[in-house]
């Protein structure tokens, strides 16, 4: 059995055979495929802290335990850093303006106080979206230009007595998308 130094040093040496593969061509690559839009808020010491994810991705099912990342230039990654806890906003289509509010400067994601709730434990919850998860950090992992988050799932939120499931908010070729209900 080989040894994870050894497994690494593997990897390495075939990525070296492979060749590279440069940032504009990787982030052409990924803008073709579409992802689920998330925002992700936490409390900090300076008050509400919160961005859009479009990595988050369920991890495990016993424990509940769902990821995203966040790059490390992120106005955002020294909060995150020092959070027990965070919520994350699984967005539908209604919630565009949501999205677009949160990837812009981190001054005004919380400006307009009639769009959230702050959770007993101090967690931002943006009103109107259908679903949320409240987690604890679990762990932070180092991961090239970027941190991969893991956390624990305490708590989930699903709108109910509502309308149908509404259409999740999708990012997709640098654009904000709607998904598209395909015939049977």
């Amino acid at each position: 059995m080989s040894s994870s130094l050894e497994k690494s040093a593997d990897l390495s040496a075939r990525s070296d055979a492979f060749g590279d593969v440069g940032p504009a061509e990787y982030r052409a690559a990924m803008r073709r495929h579409a992802a689920g839009v998330t925002i992700v808020t936490l409390e900090s010491a300076s008050g509400p802290v919160g961005f859009t994810a479009t990595s988050f991705a369920s991890l495990s099912l016993d424990p509940p335990l769902v990821s995203f990342n966040i790059t490390c230039t992120s106005s955002s990654i020294g909060a995150l850093e020092a959070a027990e806890s965070l919520v994350v906003h699984l967005l539908g289509t209604h919630q565009l303006a949501l999205a677009q509010r949160f990837s812009r400067t981190a001054d005004q994601r919380f400006a307009d106080r009639s769009l959230w709730t702050a959770l007993e434990t101090g967690e931002p919850v943006l009103h109107g979206t259908p679903t949320w998860i409240h987690t604890r950090v679990e762990q932070l992992i180092p991961a090239g230009d970027s941190v991969l988050v893991l956390c624990r799932v305490v708590r989930v939120y699903s709108e109910k007595g509502a309308e149908p499931a509404r259409a999740p908010l999708l990012y997709h070729e640098g654009a904000y998308a709607a998904a598209i209900p395909l015939a049977e």
